[in-house]
């Protein structure tokens, strides 16, 4: 059975750091895009960040270009998301995901995890 779970999630204030991270079982992990998606209290679930299979490119929102840093682990079963320089409309419950093609878009994306929350504090 294939499992998703992310940790790392928290109260930070603006301008601070948090470390996401996502273990996997169940998948041949190394073979899956990875994805981290988030949603906000009202809105739709956003793409985030992804990283390819074996790590060999990654793809950012443009909202987090620069701040935020997607890496995986293939031998840990893990992707990871450093978030820097957090802002207050980073706040969402963040989500991991994998998918067999695709990257960008939620429909990509085959399994997924429970969520982590994230709240950015002013």
């Amino acid at each position: 059975q294939v499992q998703l779970v992310e940790s790392g999630g928290g109260l930070v204030q603006a301008g601070g750091s948090l470390r996401l991270s996502c273990t996997a079982s169940g998948l041949t992990f190394s073979v899956y895009i990875m994805g981290w998606f988030r949603q906000a209290p009202g809105k739709e679930r956003e793409f985030v960040a992804a990283t390819t299979r074996y790590g060999g490119n990654t793809y950012y929102a443009d909202s987090v270009q620069g701040r935020f840093t997607i890496s995986r682990d293939n031998a840990k079963n893990m992707v990871s998301l450093q978030m820097n320089s957090l802002k207050v409309e980073d706040t969402a419950v963040y989500y991991c995901a994998a998918s067999n093609h695709g990257a960008a878009s939620s429909s990509d994306y085959n399994y997924w995890g429970q969520g982590t929350q994230v709240t950015v504090s002013s």
